[in-house]
């Protein structure tokens, strides 16, 4: 069954994928395009709506992100800040660049537009309208009780186009909101897909159901059901695929969905790099054996990895090779993988942004399995390339996975080889194993690991002075590190009680041989991300 959609499209704004999430909570499908691919992927998905983003760049500016308005004449839309202010200048309105830039929290004062309303005589509204009356905020902000709003824009809607009505100001900003009901189209100058706009939600929901008439028929048992006949469709009767999983949230249901498609022909692969944490590769068996009765091939290869990594402290060094060994295992594994048709990976959606596209910055890349061997001419199924985390867990609890897997916490294709900082070896990793799960195991015993996103014990790439049973030491320091996150896109630390970490840091260094100092890390994501490489 085919459902309704909004297409995002993307200009380079920070906030891009949060307008993607908002319009999913609420039910509708959405994706987010660049700009530069939206009017073939418009003119392919035929959405219902279309939602502008915001972007870094001056509309005004020579070569300045666009897209032919044209192709979306006739379907609403929503601009939002840069989106706003390209949809003015397009349409025949003027953009300047503002001399009170406005960054952060702001007031916005609805404006009157002329909106038809039904007069009334004694509360009773008249069967047929008798007069015009000018409605605060026009459609989408009618009624609000509150306009705190938050701004983040250098240039501004100088005059509106042809058709348009004003409604919202600021003190700076004189064109803070305007629409054209006619066309059913909207600009506002703030962020409502930000949880610091008041009443953000309710814009969204306004512009989606009121204005552009949707329905909301989008959920997990959907999502599903359709790509589980897309995974058919693709793979064919009687193909294989090649599930490469590691036991976390994503890989593990990206091969439920597999399996519920295609059963034993999900032919599913954990590799055990000795990266992972205390008795986890065993858990992986275990799980993957037990509930899933799937077709698992697991493959043990500690000294490999760890030969690989001798003499390597580059993060992106470390990532690449991590990713380059994990190609040399299926390679020697020929034999038993030969006949797979196609790869499928458990890549989410904040992967995919963090890795780098056509319109944001590569931070980090993300360990997925790439440069294949010849012999491994494979096509790339990736499931869950357009979920966020907790849409992933609400999908695993469809497919009927236990508690204990949807509710795991996060962890990096390269394991443990991220959260060392410096070169990986043995002796280092049994470090990190044992200091994360004091970590973690006190967190449960307390039931402080309700809300958080990924904790972690992570080891730094230097040595400090210490002194133990009245003798002196020269050891390493963990770093513990706990946040609270929606999506990863952004995250802050978790306000773990002193004593608490304390009583942790106690353990650590009495019981990790090898450390003598404790430390918490308190940045939040930006500027810092999750992991520390």
């Amino acid at each position: 069954m085919a459902h309704q959609t909004v297409i995002v499209v993307d200009f380079g704004g920070q906030y891009s994928q949060l307008i993607v999430r908002r319009v999913r909570e609420l039910g509708v499908y959405s994706e987010m395009v660049p700009w530069t691919h939206a009017v073939e992927k418009i003119r392919e998905v035929k959405p219902d709506a279309i939602i502008l983003s915001g972007g870094p760049r001056s509309a005004l500016e020579a070569g300045a992100p666009n897209i032919d308005f044209n192709a979306i004449d006739g379907l609403p839309t929503l601009g939002i800040c840069y989106g706003m202010q390209l949809m003015a200048k397009e349409l025949g309105g003027k953009v300047e660049t503002a001399s009170h830039k406005e960054y952060g929290f702001r007031v916005i004062t609805p404006i009157g537009s002329s909106v038809p309303r039904f007069a009334q005589d004694g509360g009773v509204a008249l069967e047929t309208p008798v007069a015009i009356w000018e409605q605060d905020g026009g459609a989408l902000l009618h009624g609000l009780t509150s306009h705190n709003v938050w701004m983040s824009h250098g240039d501004q809607v100088l005059e509106m186009p042809p058709g348009f009505v004003l409604t919202a100001s600021t003190d700076t900003c004189p064109i803070a909101a305007i629409e054209n009901l006619a066309r059913n189209q909207f600009g506002v100058q703030f962020h409502p897909e930000v949880t610091h706009t008041a009443d953000g939600k309710t814009i969204l929901r306004r512009f989606l159901f009121e204005h552009a008439k949707l329905n909301g028929d989008w959920t997990s048992e959907a999502f599903i059901d359709e790509e589980v006949e897309r995974i058919r469709a693709m793979v064919g009767p009687d193909r294989k695929v090649l599930c490469a999983v590691s036991g976390g949230v994503d890989s593990s249901v990206m091969a439920a969905l597999l399996i519920k498609a295609i059963g034993e022909r999900a032919v599913c692969v954990f590799v055990d790099h000795g990266l992972l944490r205390k008795d986890e590769a065993k858990q992986v068996v275990e799980t993957f054996g037990g509930h899933f009765h799937a077709n698992l091939h697991a493959f043990t290869e500690h000294d490999r990895f760890f030969g690989a990594l001798v003499g390597k402290k580059d993060p992106e060094e470390k990532r690449k090779t991590i990713g380059e060994q994990f190609v040399r295992v299926f390679e020697d594994h020929a034999n038993e993988l030969v006949g797979c048709d196609f790869l499928a990976q458990g890549t989410l959606y904040p992967d995919v942004i963090e890795s780098g596209s056509s319109t944001s910055a590569k931070i980090k890349t993300h360990h997925n399995v790439g440069g294949l061997p010849d012999w491994m001419k494979l096509d790339l199924i990736e499931p869950l390339r357009w979920l966020f985390k907790d849409e992933v867990r609400e999908v695993g609890r469809q497919l009927g996975l236990p508690d204990e897997m949807v509710d795991r916490e996060p962890f990096p294709g390269p394991g443990l080889g991220v959260r060392i900082l410096g070169e990986v070896t043995p002796e280092r990793v049994r470090m990190v194993q044992e200091a994360d799960w004091i970590f973690r195991s006190e967190l449960r015993s307390r039931a402080l690991n309700k809300g958080i996103w990924q904790s972690y014990a992570a080891l730094l790439d230097v040595k400090s002075v210490g002194v133990m049973g009245d003798e002196r030491t020269y050891e390493q320091p963990i770093v513990l590190r706990a946040v609270e996150s929606e999506d990863a896109m952004t995250a802050r630390a978790v306000n773990i009680p002193f004593e608490v970490l304390e009583h942790i840091a106690n353990r650590i260094v009495n019981e990790v041989d090898g450390v003598n100092r404790v430390f918490y890390d308190l940045t939040s994501k930006p500027p810092a991300t999750i992991e520390l490489e």
